[in-house]
């Protein structure tokens, strides 16, 4: 521990993000960054507890008092190796992950938590521009060949890992780039795709081979899978949609979240013409159907392709902005979450239940709503219609941002008959094997809808059990 006194001299101090009139005329990343000296102070800040809870919480067990301390020294190279040693990419989860460890931080008990996330991303953005990130291809080589199937965070990390191991790993993805969600789904604004094609790019030096524009069940069968590879990984990740299945869900103009987002990315990335882009929220008044992260993405994106206006609709109560007495510290604090979209222009409402779609002609019009109240019956919360309640959001466009149910099954999951879960997520064992030999699999198609870095800690220890595999 540099500074003993830190947290108490220096204050918490964020980078900040663009003004609103200037970030919502384009595409690129919201967040600034912090001069050096101001980050090595921040790092200071870190007590180095006798029980570090930012450690505890995090999914990837990051080492967090380490590589702050070697922050606050100058010492980034040495921070670098810290923190790539349990992460990855660090420089992705250091820009959209909702930060559990500053939530767990013991300075959070005063709400002025150390700026982790701010601090793991400078540190890995300071590596790449010194060089410190160089490949590291294996010196030896297994002769074993694992497919990894999907290049969402969990596939990537396996992928990273057994490569690293000196296996020969394929990754296949059935889009045209890698990245999963990541790439199409997490707009532009928050997770700027050069960041993904960068550590792409490390990863094929390193001898990691690729096959993009590869759909397991067309392009190659399940029987040549399982006899051309000594091992296989599915990481395909959750993305069946939940629907909204109400009068009027056919009408023109009701969209899934998922297909919106990621053609802006495709437009942002050269790979859709905007005049081919059939859904676009210029002009029109704009319905989020969903409060989570999912549908913040939608209301900034929105905002951009010049939305009249946007509503954001949640069913569920609105959180508290402090700590319910149920949800202490140093647990994930459910508070009311403002993202930097949200600070852009909408209109927020809660507890508001979706009744039908209106529309003529076919095309949309508006949504019938109403209010719910949510009370505790028999020790489960039950939700109620308040009469009188009823309305109309006049609305020509609208996202169904409700999250995601489980994997796809057609073609791959099908195809290998493994067994599900009553969620119908990909069933496994301790080791991450499916019901099938030697098919393992990892992060949301086992786990359902999740944050990028339990998918990544999902690959990592599904790496470590198909290495143990492999060499046994």
């Amino acid at each position: 521990m540099g500074d003993i006194t830190g947290f108490i001299k220096v204050k918490r101090k964020e980078a900040g993000n663009r003004l609103i009139n200037e970030r919502i005329c384009d595409h690129s990343e919201v967040e600034q960054v912090l001069n050096s000296e101001d980050r090595m102070l921040q790092a200071s800040r870190c007590m180095d507890c006798g029980i570090p809870f930012c450690h505890w919480i995090c999914p990837v067990d990051n080492l967090i008092p380490e590589w702050n301390d070697l922050l606050f020294k100058g010492e980034w190279k040495a921070a670098y190796e810290r923190l790539i040693a349990t992460n990855n990419f660090p420089e992705i989860t250091g820009r959209i992950c909702p930060a559990l460890c500053e939530h767990s931080c013991v300075l959070n008990i005063g709400q002025e938590p150390v700026t982790i996330r701010e601090n793991e991303v400078a540190i890995a953005e300071r590596a790449f521009n010194e060089g410190y990130v160089k490949p590291c291809v294996p010196l030896k080589r297994t002769g074993k060949r694992v497919a990894v199937i999907g290049s969402g965070p969990s596939g990537l990390a396996a992928a990273d890992l057994l490569n690293k191991s000196g296996h020969t790993v394929t990754l296949f993805e059935k889009d045209e780039k890698p990245g999963g969600l990541m790439r199409f789904g997490i707009p532009d604004f928050k997770l700027s795709k050069a960041v993904i094609d960068r550590r792409i790019n490390l990863m094929l030096k390193e001898g990691l081979i690729l096959r993009a524009r590869t759909l397991i069940g067309r392009d190659i069968t399940v029987n040549e899978l399982l006899s051309g590879y000594d091992a296989i990984c599915i990481a395909i990740g959750c993305s069946h949609p939940r629907n909204l299945e109400i009068e009027g869900r056919s009408l023109n103009g009701i969209h899934f979240a998922m297909d919106f987002l990621s053609n802006q990315n495709r437009i942002n990335a050269g790979d859709l013409h905007p005049s081919e882009n059939w859904i676009s929220a210029e002009n029109k008044r704009v319905l989020v159907v969903g409060g989570g992260d999912t549908g913040s993405d939608c209301v900034g994106t929105a905002i951009r392709q010049k939305a009249l206006n946007v509503t954001q609709i949640e069913i569920l109560p609105k959180p508290p902005v402090v700590r319910n007495p149920d949800n202490p510290w140093p647990f994930y604090g459910k508070i009311l979450k403002t993202s930097t979209s949200h600070e852009e222009g909408c209109e927020r409402l809660w507890s508001v239940s979706t009744i039908r779609f209106i529309g003529t002609d076919g095309n949309l019009k508006g949504a019938e709503v109403e209010d719910v109240a949510w009370e505790i019956e028999n020790d489960k919360y039950i939700m109620k219609p308040i009469p009188g309640s009823q309305r109309i959001i006049e609305t020509d466009f609208v996202l169904l941002a409700l999250g995601f149910v489980h994997p796809v099954l057609d073609g791959l999951i099908y195809g290998l008959n493994t067994e599900l879960d009553d969620r119908k997520n990909i069933k496994i064992d301790g080791s991450f094997m499916t019901s099938i030999p030697k098919v393992f699999a990892a992060g949301d198609s086992v786990s359902g809808a999740s944050l990028v870095v339990n998918a990544i800690a999902s690959g990592r220890k599904a790496a470590k059990e198909i290495d143990r595999f492999l060499r046994s």
